[in-house]
């Protein structure tokens, strides 16, 4: 009885993390993000068709391009569930080290709080980041995970 946590729950919670970053890509990444994910996914599906009207393998596979979303966001909240959810994701997203300094910091001041951590990492960004301050036009994604699995962000512009 109880609750049991499998390792799959990082696989789960990757591709939850995916398909929500799919929905908001869109809204917050520059054009020519969106052109290279655009063009990545033409070309999968062309050599996808190639290799199946002539029965063959010559066409190498294309990978879908995975864009860089610190092109269009500039600090970032992630939910502070442990070391490992934040190593993680600063590694997919191939973020650096001061991107995810807010979300270390909320981790070793507070604990893990489950999603509201990002709203105290949004604090540690507006009051005491002194490696990437928050300014003017600046945007602030934050990034959050729950039970089920559900995984929910939203994009704020500094005003």
């Amino acid at each position: 009885r109880g609750i049991r946590l499998s390792k799959d729950i990082v696989k789960v919670a990757g591709k939850t993390m995916q398909k929500n970053l799919t929905i908001l890509g869109p809204y917050v990444l520059p054009l020519s993000e969106q052109a290279k994910v655009v063009f990545s996914l033409v070309a999968r599906f062309l050599m996808k068709t190639l290799n199946k009207a002539f029965k063959t393998k010559k066409f190498p596979p294309v990978k879908v391009y995975v864009p860089d979303f610190k092109r269009g966001v500039d600090h970032f909240c992630i939910h502070a569930g442990g070391r490992a959810v934040i190593d993680g994701i600063e590694k997919n997203m191939k973020l650096e080290q001061f991107h995810t300094e807010a979300s270390r910091m909320t981790l070793l001041n507070y604990g893990n709080t489950s999603s509201s951590s990002v709203w105290y990492e949004l604090e540690y960004i507006m009051e005491q980041q002194k490696s990437n301050p928050l300014k003017k036009g600046d945007r602030v994604m934050q990034i959050a995970f729950g039970s089920g699995f559900k995984c929910t962000s939203g994009v704020w512009l500094k005003l």
